[in-house]
């Protein structure tokens, strides 16, 4: 069983990221700016965008985070989006899910330029996605890609198993992997909360993906041996074994599923560090108009 480390990976990726950033900016273009949109105080996602603000400061990049409270009015939102829609300083920008239920979060995805859009939710992205044209894709099937290509995982003609049908992991991730190149060339099989014999088609995957926000769903019955886990969950529960009195776990069973894999990701320090490395990623070619002229 190889672990597959998502931790030291992305280190290795936002080095080259900032040497790439350096020869920009000695070539006399300015630094890549990402912007990002934060509402109210969810935990979670203060410590995502604080780990984003971060890795800009590695690479490179210039960061602004523009905070709402809770009771920011939906017009407020699609004014400032606006905003940095027209700003030609800001190459891309994040609006941090999720929002407020009095907000329509798709009508705040829609509003989102969509040549700034570096999460990759814009519909435009998506539909490029989907047929296999130039676009920026959503980060964390993009960091999923990127572990398997560097670990040499093999895809061509393999067997996923996707466990989820979200629209920011499963969907993507699943179109990615059916698409010719390398990682890609899959057989994808897409399972949700409808599936029926679940067990029955997790156990004929050769590459398992789990993103269902299920803590420790994918048991050791579940999984063949010299399978690849990919697992995205990342479900706080409480704890008191850490000072901040909870601790992340992931949607498979590590510890008893571990044994059967060929390769699989640790929660944390798995996927999570890539899907914000991918996000500089996606903001570095928003900067170079590599995607969109």
């Amino acid at each position: 069983m190889q672990l597959i480390d998502g931790k030291s990976t992305a280190a290795q990726i936002k080095q080259e990221i900032a040497a790439e950033v350096e020869k920009m900016v000695a070539a006399g273009q300015k630094r890549p700016h990402l912007a990002a949109v934060l509402v109210g105080h969810d935990g979670g996602s203060e410590t995502y965008v604080a780990a984003k603000v971060k890795a800009c400061e590695v690479c490179g990049f210039k960061s602004s985070l523009i905070r709402f409270e809770d009771d920011v009015t939906e017009q407020q939102l699609l004014d400032t989006i606006a905003q940095l829609n027209a700003d030609p300083d800001v190459d891309g920008f994040i609006v941090q899910l999720p929002l407020p239920k009095h907000i329509d979060e798709q009508k705040i995805i829609e509003a989102i330029d969509y040549r700034k859009d570096v999460d990759g939710f814009h519909p435009i992205n998506v539909g490029r996605l989907s047929i296999g044209l130039p676009c920026f894709r959503s980060a964390t099937p993009q960091g999923i890609l990127t572990l398997l290509e560097r670990y040499g995982v093999p895809t061509r003609g393999k067997h996923c198993v996707v466990i989820g049908r979200s629209n920011i992991v499963g969907k993507p991730v699943a179109m990615m992997l059916m698409q010719k190149g390398n990682p890609g060339n899959c057989t994808v099989t897409v399972c949700h909360s409808a599936t029926q014999n679940l067990k029955d088609i997790t156990r004929q995957a050769d590459i398992l993906i789990a993103a269902i926000g299920s803590p420790e769903f994918v048991k050791e019955d579940m999984v063949k041996d010299g399978v690849t886990i990919i697992d995205v969950g990342t479900t706080r529960l409480p704890s008191t074994a850490t000072k901040s009195g909870w601790k992340l776990h992931g949607d498979v069973d590590f510890e008893h599923v571990a044994p059967h894999c060929a390769f699989i990701t640790p929660v944390p320090g798995g996927v999570g560090p890539m899907t914000i490395v991918s996000l500089m990623k996606n903001t570095l070619l928003a900067a170079q108009h590599a995607i969109y002229k």
